[in-house]
């Protein structure tokens, strides 16, 4: 029978939940308080760094403004959504980083939209 008091964490996590989790080491021991303290502390930053980058990727990608009751639902469900994905694929796949480029290329486009429309509106003047 397996020992169920301790947890593997992987060696190989993608650099951002790398970054989050280094203080564990290759085991978290399930009876220690300050270790499982240091588990939750850990995925709550990564979650939390996946929520704040999967809004602004979808506030730079979505130029619509959105009523208020759309927008509470919207966010609800990327807060929800979000959760479900750290939980589950947090630690195997790149999404913190995926969202980075993908922050980052929406971020691009939009200033170079700002800046072809503000052009194009000085040359209309």
């Amino acid at each position: 029978m397996e020992n169920t008091s301790t947890l593997t964490v992987p060696a190989d996590l993608w650099p951002v939940a790398d970054f989050f989790f280094r203080g564990l080491g290759s085991e978290v021991n399930l009876n220690n308080e300050s270790e499982v303290a240091v588990l939750f502390r850990s995925f709550f930053l990564l979650y939390l760094t996946v929520v704040v980058l999967a809004i602004v990727t979808f506030k730079l990608g979505f130029a619509r403004k959105l009523p208020l009751a759309k927008s509470i639902v919207v966010y609800a469900v990327l807060v929800v959504g979000t959760f479900i994905l750290t939980l589950i694929l947090g630690l195997n796949l790149p999404i913190a980083e995926s969202l980075m480029v993908a922050a980052l290329i929406l971020g691009t486009y939009r200033v170079r939209l700002h800046k072809e429309r503000s052009g194009r509106e000085s040359r209309q003047s």
